[in-house]
């Protein structure tokens, strides 16, 4: 899986570099966006403050946060990412060790569940609460996700290239449960 890097296979590979990363993110909510303007507003106030008090430049402060909000606002927006770190579930990070395959399930035209089997003796960190079961998904973490959003060919071909060899992606369907290939669409 690691195309010419010479990065040991139990581990993620980089391209350039950059770490590559696959992510599908929430459907747009209201909610979020006037968190993200909101945000953004209260460190324009903050950055006029500071330049009044402090009798220094409130781009400054803008220019610094900037960073920050941008990744709090894409990490709030999040559904499913794996990268040089893990596999994220929303807000839970699962480290690579503890993860052997992702297993995707379509119980409707809508929406895509894509779930994590973790290797025996691998627990959820504390504290984290999983959803629900789904009758369609049989792994015991799983996230929903608009089926408009999800490329099963594009997570296959991040994973091969990107993710820990022992990683594997199946597909779960009411006949039972196949190997993902770049074929499935």
């Amino acid at each position: 899986m690691s195309h010419g890097n010479r990065a040991p296979a139990a581990q993620p590979t980089r391209r350039g570099a950059r770490w590559e990363r696959y992510r599908v993110a929430h459907p747009f909510s209201a909610q979020d966006q006037a968190g993200l303007w909101g945000l953004i507003l209260g460190v324009v106030a903050l950055a006029l403050l500071f330049g009044w008090a402090l009798d220094m430049k409130g781009g400054t402060v803008i220019v610094l946060a900037i960073p920050f909000i941008i990744s709090w606002y894409e990490k709030r927006r999040t559904a499913f990412q794996f990268d040089a770190a893990g596999a994220r579930f929303g807000e839970l990070l699962l480290p690579w060790p503890d993860v052997t395959q992702f297993v995707v399930a379509t119980p409707d035209d809508r929406q895509t569940l894509i779930g994590a089997r973790l290797r025996p003796g691998a627990a959820l960190p504390p504290g984290a609460n999983g959803p629900a079961p789904h009758p369609a998904m049989p792994a015991q973490l799983h996230v929903a996700v608009p089926s408009g959003k999800f490329d099963l060919d594009k997570m296959v071909r991040k994973a091969r290239k990107y993710a820990p060899a022992h990683i594997q992606i199946v597909v779960a369907e009411p006949t039972g449960e196949r190997l993902a290939s770049q074929r499935d669409r």
